[in-house]
């Protein structure tokens, strides 16, 4: 049975896109079949992460509206077998309403093993659109007051549209920084913040935003992306343990 994962944030900056893309790939290589939707409107960038932004023709609009049957949407990325994604308008004006995304994930979503769908930040309409026929939620933020608060936002609207599953991501994670700034004891008072339930810790790594913006997402690797890989096996079901102590088992 498909799964529907949407990834969302409360502020942008985040790096959602980054994570949303690795998580992607992660999933693909546990033999997963993975279609990932770029909502983003005016401001897409997954095509560039996968490595197809040359390929584009047709987005997730011109799939709703006629201008295209929905598979021609759907691109196979080069980087990684069994990865395709769905590109958002190049237009914010042609951003897709929530009940016709809801409608076509619905009729898409069985020929995957998951979709996940790369939500704008915030709560506006595009945010609507993405979590429009969501069953799961993953909400990625900063280890940073701001960062927390937009969580909080994002958790609650999600509950309001049915959405219970719903599980936090701290990317950019630096220990020393995080001490250094002493605004939370430790990380414990900071995910208790968030009112979420951990699923996963991506560490700072400016080798895993150069691969992702150089369109090499798939291609290449770091140590640190084996953090996206034991958030898969926990979506998966897989029993792998948090340990907040240790940078290399996040």
């Amino acid at each position: 049975m498909s799964k529907v994962i949407v990834l969302a944030s409360g502020k942008g900056g985040t790096g959602k896109s980054t994570v949303s893309v690795g998580l992607a790939v992660a999933l693909v290589k546990l033999n997963k079949k993975v279609l990932l939707v770029d909502c983003d409107s005016g401001m897409r960038g997954v095509d560039l992460m996968l490595g197809v932004e040359k390929e584009l023709v047709y987005d997730v609009s011109d799939a709703v509206c006629g201008g295209c049957d929905k598979t021609a949407a759907i691109y196979v990325t080069s980087n990684i077998y069994g990865l395709y994604m769905m590109p958002a308008p190049g237009s914010p004006d042609d951003e897709v309403a929530p009940e016709i995304m809801g409608q076509l994930i619905r009729e898409i979503k069985d020929d995957y093993d998951y979709v996940l769908i790369d939500s704008p930040a915030g709560t506006g309409t595009g945010f609507d659109a993405a979590a429009a026929a969501a069953d799961r939620a993953l909400i990625v933020i900063n280890p940073e007051p701001t960062s927390v608060r937009g969580c909080l936002n994002i958790h609650r609207k999600l509950v309001e549209k049915g959405t219970e599953d719903v599980r936090l991501i701290i990317n950019r994670f630096d220990r020393n920084r995080f001490e250094a700034m002493g605004i939370y004891e430790d990380l414990d008072r900071l995910i208790d913040a968030s009112e979420t339930q951990l699923i996963g810790i991506v560490p700072e790594d400016v080798k895993i935003a150069a691969i992702a913006q150089k369109g090499n997402t798939g291609k290449e690797s770091v140590p640190s992306m084996g953090a996206f890989t034991n958030i898969a096996r926990r979506i998966e079901g897989e029993n792998v343990p948090l340990n907040c102590k240790i940078l290399g088992k996040y």
